[in-house]
């Protein structure tokens, strides 16, 4: 990875401990980022094979980026702001996640390693086993420090909570504030915008959100909603909120919840696909658009719209494309020059990604040199929050994801629950916002009739 030649206008130069090394960053920018900007691919090992982990998604979705900071353990670096001074540690390897000898582990096993059968029946070394098992189990060591006293809980009520700034929940707020609606719209980045400032460039997909959109009362960033639940006082979302710098518990209490969390980026199933240097298409128009961060070499694989989307966008960057893979079906007539269908993928290198290979129409396997692999795939819709307040998921074959079920206008099997965006399916931005826009205007609705006497 690289750092574009406009990358010193996007904040100030800092610097960062990593394990007694001084790691130039850019102050505010994801950790994870500042790491892989200066070469360093390996954050981590993983706790069972200690297989080298580098950052996946930037999106907290998976585990590839657990650091220790600040001697706090199983921190997501693609979360947190690069600050002065930082202290950074890799976990889970012995002596060095670059030199692990628990790496052996790997070689030892080729066809996995499963420890509970492993000698079973057999007297001692059962018991040996299972104690080298609870020795090498866990993730990371304890914090340095004691936690810092919990801040009380905060309690909001509102008409509507709307989860999600992206096009859906943007479009929805837009809705709501236009008819009068006291509403509260809860997003966990810093910014407004979700894939539309950072996502990859679809041509008729509404504007970036402007400065002063909806107003400040009626914003929260910086948010994590963990939670839909029920108590004596009605339903509420529990949320983690990080807006004044220490983490604190916020109840929002509301008549209507209108869920639009997006998705998060899956992997397809190739062989070393879990090498540092393999990054969701998300990742990659993230770090590219946002923090001006790019491979020099890249071989894109996956399907759909987005694969040609994101091909364009790094060319555009000054990434050299090697390759453009689409495992479903030809390439379109507007493909990005080179574009094949293929199959079989799979990443080469050790610890980090060094080349792509896949199989050809011809059957022919073709091998290319690069230091990224790209996946390019529809997002799986973050179901999650729905399903716990009462709406129905079901897999969706055509699109090959879990999804929530809800009429057009975003109405689902719990009465106060509405959903809009990629959490009802693939869903392209444009198409997102008309989500929104519909799921809000039934959702007030509902409120209008409801107060008159009316069935929600």
């Amino acid at each position: 990875m690289r750092r574009l030649p406009d990358a010193a206008s996007r904040g100030k130069s800092i610097t960062m401990d990593l394990e007694g090394e001084t790691v130039p960053a850019i102050e505010g920018e994801p950790v994870a980022c500042s790491l892989i900007a200066a070469g360093e691919s390996v954050l981590a090992r993983s706790i069972k094979y200690h297989r080298a982990r580098g950052p996946y998604c930037f999106s907290g979705a998976c585990s590839h980026c657990l650091m220790r900071v600040d001697g706090l353990p199983n921190v997501y670096t693609c979360r947190v702001p690069a600050r002065d001074g930082m202290k950074l540690e890799r976990q889970n390897a012995y002596p060095s996640a670059k030199v692990d000898v628990f790496e052996a582990i790997d070689w030892f096993f080729p066809k996995g390693l499963d420890h509970h059968e492993m000698f079973a029946g057999v007297p001692v070394a059962e018991q040996v086993m299972a104690k080298v098992a609870r020795q090498l189990a866990g993730l990371g060591l304890l914090p340095t420090a004691p936690a810092p006293e919990r801040l009380p809980v905060e309690t909001v009520r509102t008409r509507v909570a709307v989860v999600g700034a992206g096009a859906a929940g943007l479009a929805a707020a837009q809705v709501l504030a236009a008819q009068g609606l006291s509403f509260l719209l809860l997003e966990r980045d810093s910014v407004l915008g979700g894939r539309l400032l950072a996502g990859v460039p679809e041509a008729d997909a509404p504007p970036p959100p402007s400065e002063g959109l909806l107003a400040p009362e009626r914003v929260r960033t910086r948010v994590t909603v963990i939670g839909l639940f029920d108590d004596e006082e009605g339903r509420f979302l529990a949320a983690v909120s990080e807006g004044t710098g220490e983490p604190r518990l916020v109840r929002v209490y509301a008549e209507r919840f209108l869920l639009a969390p997006g998705g998060h980026p899956p992997m397809l199933p190739f062989e070393n696909n879990d090498l540092p240097g393999v990054y969701a298409s998300h990742a990659a128009s993230l770090l590219v658009r946002r923090y001006g961060v790019a491979p020099e070499t890249a071989a894109l694989v996956g399907s759909g719209p987005e694969l040609y989307a994101l091909a364009r966008l790094m060319t555009e960057r000054g990434t050299k494309v090697v390759a453009v893979v689409d495992l479903k079906g030809p390439p379109p007539a507007d493909a990005p020059a080179g574009a094949v269908r293929g199959s079989e993928p799979k990443a080469h290198g050790h610890n980090a990604v060094s080349g792509f290979s896949y199989q050809d129409a011809s059957g022919r396997r073709v091998k290319v040199a690069c230091d990224a692999v790209l996946v390019a795939v529809a997002p799986s819709p973050s179901f999650e929050l729905a399903r716990q307040g009462g709406a129905k998921v079901e897999y969706d074959e055509a699109r090959e994801v879990f999804a929530v079920v809800a009429d057009a206008e975003g109405r689902t099997e719990a009465a106060d629950v509405y959903v809009a965006g990629d959490v009802r399916g693939g869903r392209s931005a444009a198409q997102a916002a008309a989500d929104g826009r519909r799921a809000a205007e039934a959702l007030a609705h509902s409120l209008t009739r409801a107060a008159v006497g009316g069935k929600s």
